[in-house]
């Protein structure tokens, strides 16, 4: 049975429908992304999971528990950490992880162990003295994937863990993520593609409430057509601009990336009329004129160009090979 089984779930606000008729699952032991732009309905799908929102129609199960009508059994067994890290301030890092812990029915015999567990798995040793509200926000947000674990739950749902922090707070907090999908069943939302690169073995990408992709982030990259070309050229910048965009379709262009001296940065977008020897005929360009040629080769595909084409776009569904 997998963790995880939602059917046809939709939310709606008023007249907004924040999700629409949606349908995934995620096994036992996956770290799933699921990835979209502000606004696609991530939060929702995260906070109906964890019982915080009713769906409107449809159904969702965590191991085999019916998130509305078994609510209480399906809180028992999740670790979740919204958006908004839920501390309080006015407490030590110690004195709150044991009040996690109790509340979250962790036996008396047992407080101490789990307490310790968690200390040590986020790096909070040096700060379980301290009042929450004296923390860098790294180390709140520490605090919170702490308590969201103090339980040993099978399932940690993470909405945006690592959003306002800063790059090597962020690094910290993926590495934290990363070990925590060795023991745990994790579904992370975000809208940072790094992230879902870095943690993740699967990724769900929602726009506009709907799931629009579902595969591996190396599957997902698959689908795409290559890159644009990029090229760096020694010669006059006017002259390489202009002969270049004699050689690409209507349907390309040329954009100059940098220049410095004779040295002249280009990506070159070729559209889909051009024909498959375009590098060969920039080189032989470059060769004509006497210019320089330093560097020459086409940007591999990325997730950032499959986020941006199945967000920005009517492109298909790419669904789970």
């Amino acid at each position: 049975m997998a963790m995880i089984q939602v059917e046809n779930l939709s939310k709606s606000y008023g007249p907004a429908l924040a999700l629409d008729s949606i349908s995934f699952e995620v096994e036992r032991g996956e770290v799933v992304g699921f990835l979209g732009p502000n606004g696609a309905g991530k939060s929702t799908t995260m906070k109906i999971l964890t019982g915080f929102l009713l769906p409107s129609s449809g159904r969702a199960s965590v191991d085999g528990l019916d998130v509305v009508e078994q609510s209480l059994e399906v809180r028992r067994r999740i670790g979740y950490l919204p958006e908004s890290t839920p501390l309080y301030t006015e407490m030590r890092v110690d004195e709150y992880l044991r009040f996690a812990a109790e509340i979250r029915g962790v036996e008396r015999g047992r407080m101490r162990s789990a307490v310790s567990r968690v200390v040590e798995l986020c790096g909070l040793e040096r700060v379980t003295g301290k009042n929450i509200i004296e923390l860098s926000k790294g180390y709140k947000q520490r605090v919170g994937l702490a308590q969201a674990m103090v339980h040993e739950p099978d399932l940690l749902v993470l909405d945006e863990p690592t959003s306002g922090l800063d790059p090597n707070q962020i690094v910290e907090v993926r590495d934290l993520i990363r070990r925590l999908g060795e023991e745990h069943t994790v579904i992370l939302s975000t809208h940072y593609l790094q992230e879902v690169e870095a943690s993740c073995n699967r990724v769900i990408i929602v726009n506009l409430g709907k799931i629009v992709a579902d595969s591996t982030a190396d599957e997902l990259v698959a689908t795409m057509p290559c890159g644009p070309i990029a090229a760096t050229i020694r010669g006059d910048k006017d002259a390489v601009l202009s002969q270049l965009g004699e050689l690409v379709p209507t349907d390309g262009g040329i954009e100059l990336k940098g220049a410095v001296g004779d040295r002249v940065d280009v990506e070159v977008k070729a559209g889909e009329t051009a024909s498959p020897g375009i590098e060969e005929a920039i080189a032989a360009l470059v060769v004509k004129n006497g210019w320089g040629l330093v560097s020459l080769g086409r940007r591999a595909s990325s997730l950032e160009d499959v986020f941006r084409s199945l967000t920005t776009s009517d492109r298909g569904v790419v669904t789970h090979a």
